[in-house]
């Protein structure tokens, strides 16, 4: 019969030191965000809601206005934040000081699993321990840690007035971040004007407040239609009458209301965020008016 040890019955650590591992890449983060004046991770409970598009955008339109920043997509396993920022085709490179990130649109500084992987197609593929589905599970949530805390530990992000993270779906993303960035700056929540979303998405700020890591506001993507014959913002997710508005029924601040333009798909898939080149439409100055009040943040 086969005995199988756990890991609990080796003595020590078995000579493979990992808290000390853990704890140099710990002291390496904590030197890392020591350059950097703001770091703010943009997250939702639920996925679809454009959480990556306002990320690239919020991150772009800084970087104009003459501020250093970084993205960094959290999501190891359906990453496509290099891509919306027009880096998706480059390789990454080693430096003095760590990995060199890509240089995105306006010089936002680019981290992304996607970069990594060998094509636009390949996934990212966790081995789960010849078929034990249940230590498969432990086993890639530890190792999706241990990689989120890699790029945090092994970027050389350099001075940065800004540092988005961009996390996936889900409550337990924003719990490993915060593990290793207690003292986070702040939350952003992307949510879309449906039932569904705003349940879900009400999961997540729950679990910031629980976590204490203050939420700076709620932004509501895909609110209304630009009509591009007439001009028009319209209804595009009926809202129940009577009902609160979103922010407000959620107890947190409004950062904005962002209308759906297919602009800025098209934008996304160009990799140059839709901000940029938008003028005066009405997405553009909702996303305007949140890279306003972001800017506020103290540093």
């Amino acid at each position: 019969m086969t005995v199988q040890k756990r890991y609990s019955d080796l003595g020590g650590d078995a000579g493979s030191n990992i808290v000390g591992q853990v704890m140099e890449q710990r002291d390496r983060v904590r030197s890392r965000m020591a350059h950097v004046a703001r770091t703010v991770a943009v997250m939702s409970g639920k996925g679809g809601v454009g959480k990556s598009v306002i990320t690239a955008n919020l991150a772009a339109a800084l970087a104009a206005r003459g501020h250093a920043v970084g993205a960094l997509d959290a999501d190891l396993s359906g990453p496509c934040l290099a891509r919306m920022l027009g880096a998706g085709e480059q390789s990454l490179r080693i430096g003095e000081r760590g990995v060199v990130p890509a240089g995105g649109v306006g010089g936002v500084r680019v981290m992304s699993m996607d970069l990594l992987l060998a094509g636009d197609e390949t996934p990212l593929v966790w081995d789960d321990l010849d078929g034990a589905a249940r230590a498969g599970d432990v086993w890639r949530g530890a190792m999706e840690l241990s990689a989120l805390r890699e790029f945090l530990a092994d970027t050389d992000w350099g001075e940065l007035d800004f540092l988005f993270i961009d996390l996936p779906p889900g409550t337990q993303p924003l719990a490993a971040l915060t593990a290793l960035l207690p003292e986070l700056d702040g939350v952003i929540v992307v949510s879309i004007p449906s039932d569904v979303a705003r349940l879900v998405v009400g999961k997540s700020v729950t679990a910031a407040r629980e976590r204490r890591t203050p939420i700076l506001g709620l932004v509501e993507n895909m609110a209304g239609y630009h009509c591009q014959r007439c001009g028009e913002v319209g209804e595009l997710f009926p809202a129940p009458a009577g009902q609160a508005p979103a922010a407000e029924a959620l107890g947190v601040p409004s950062l904005g209301q962002v209308p759906f333009d297919p602009g800025l798909a098209r934008s996304a898939d160009g990799g140059r965020p839709f901000i940029l080149d938008a003028g005066d439409s009405p997405a553009a100055r909702a996303l305007t008016e949140i890279v306003d009040r972001i800017e506020q943040l103290p540093g």
